[in-house]
């Protein structure tokens, strides 16, 4: 398996900057403080900053990348599978015949065909792909490096009383469930920047009649008034506790935003799916994928800079959960995974476009690897089928549309068997920076962990061919 690429490093903080942060604390500001500061100024290039929010599309389980966004119609036939490629609205460049939708709307597309990495494990993989960062060892998932969402909270991103960073994982109502991707994998919350940081998780399923996402209104016995003084007495408590334990500030935001959401008269709306026409809802599809895209529109639309949507687990017996599939790739890919993917990215891109949204709304689609260039070869413990391709991280894709990302566009290339990058090898730190590039963190930040030492957040540099 291929080694990471190389990235640059050249942004990790200098001796004489973690010694002038010493110094500096004597006035009261940390490392993190001075970091950040000098991050600020280091914008480039009139992409920096474009998207003022972020939809990630996240497929749990890894997308078959040479089935889906890199056909291989002359390879063997153990290699290229039972699909065809077809033409696009861009000429010259070709997806899945399975994905007719996003064909007709590839000028908004940049697809990315050289991803790697060497890790081969669901839970732990996903962190490279959230947060750009190897991940750490153990299953601790509070030592995890931040979400992106995580590292927009922390700076304070979003604008009105609803969370900065929401994750859709939408699960089934049945008992029977297999939740280990759900609960377990690593890179979804905040880490070590802290809980305060984790995002507002729904695993409501919002293709339910009963989709509900907490109580967004106060009780009739509750008053505003009344609800004013007890945020009152919370900042009166919170000021003893400070003094006494000099306890992080970052609760009072916390707590200061949940009181917000109580007392606004529209938060709560955002979570109101019935509040859309009929037909937009159909046009997303009427399952759980479809509409937890339609919520990441609205609650974008509302102020929250960053909604994870992670393909969602349908509980479906004796076939494989969400796209890992070790056996029935072809079937699942064809029947059950590819049309809702297509129906609901291509609606969310028309969707943004007609809604004055999509050029500073930045969406990106990836899963945590791919799979193995040969149908039934074995590369984890888990293995595949006749009819499936196990674990791949040697090559995959991802596709970005909109928010300072140029569409119309393929980035790097796999070799004739789609196992390794041919040209422009791309390291997921280097994709996340893209990604931070686009919503404004310059490469320089750093933020203090629980001990408050100041770490650059993602040491990765921006692909700037995929810029607009």
């Amino acid at each position: 398996m291929p080694t990471q690429p190389t990235h640059n490093r050249s942004h990790v903080p200098t001796r004489r900057d973690l010694l002038r942060a010493g110094s500096l604390a004597l006035f009261g500001l940390s490392a993190a403080d001075l970091l950040t500061a000098r991050a600020a100024s280091a914008v480039a290039g009139p992409t920096f900053g474009r998207a003022k929010s972020c939809i990630l599309l996240f497929m749990w389980g890894g997308p078959a990348h040479q089935d889906t966004w890199d056909l291989k119609p002359d390879a063997p036939a153990e290699i290229r599978g039972e699909f065809k490629p077809i033409a696009t609205r861009v000429p010259g460049i070709q997806i899945c015949e399975h994905l007719p939708l996003l064909a007709e709307r590839a000028d908004k597309l940049a697809l990315v065909r050289s991803l790697t990495h060497s890790n081969v494990d669901h839970l732990t993989a996903t962190h490279y792909l959230l947060t750009g960062q190897p991940p750490p060892r153990g299953d601790d998932l509070t030592k995890d490096w931040p979400h992106v969402g995580s590292v927009l909270a922390r700076l304070g991103r979003g604008r009105g009383p609803l969370p900065p960073f929401v994750s859709m994982r939408p699960k089934p109502h049945m008992e029977n469930d297999v939740p280990r991707f759900v609960e377990q994998s690593h890179g979804q919350f905040a880490g070590w920047l802290g809980q305060a940081y984790n995002p507002l998780t729904i695993d409501a399923d919002p293709n339910f009649a009963d989709y509900h996402v907490g109580d967004f209104a106060l009780p009739a016995e509750i008053s505003l008034a009344r609800l004013e003084s007890r945020r009152e007495l919370l900042q009166n408590v919170n000021e003893q506790l400070r003094r006494i334990e000099r306890r992080a500030p970052a609760m009072d935001g916390f707590y200061g935003r949940a009181f917000e959401l109580l007392s606004s008269s529209g938060a709560g709306r955002a979570f109101d799916l019935d509040a859309e026409p009929p037909a937009v809802r159909d046009r997303y599809g009427r399952h759980p994928h479809g509409q937890s895209v339609l919520q990441a529109r609205r609650l974008i639309e509302a102020g929250v800079p960053l909604v994870t949507v992670y393909w969602p687990s349908e509980g479906i017996k004796n076939v494989s959960v969400y796209w890992d599939t070790h056996s029935r790739n072809f079937i699942d890919l064809k029947e059950r995974l590819m049309p809702p993917a297509d129906q609901a990215f291509s609606a969310l891109l028309d969707d943004l476009a007609e809604r004055g949204l999509l050029d500073e709304t930045l969406v990106v689609w990836t899963g945590e690897f791919g799979r193995t260039p040969r149908v039934g070869q074995r590369n984890s413990d888990a293995g595949a089928g006749a009819d499936g391709r196990d674990h791949w991280p040697g090559c995959f894709s991802a596709v970005l549309a909109g928010g300072g990302i140029g569409g119309g566009q393929v980035y790097g290339s796999s070799d004739r068997h789609a196992a390794y990058p041919a040209s422009n090898a791309i390291a997921p730190v280097d994709l996340i920076a893209t990604v931070y590039h686009c919503l404004g963190v310059s490469p320089d930040l750093a933020l203090a962990d629980q001990q408050g030492r100041p770490l650059v957040i993602c040491p990765g540099s921006p692909i700037h061919d995929l810029l607009a």
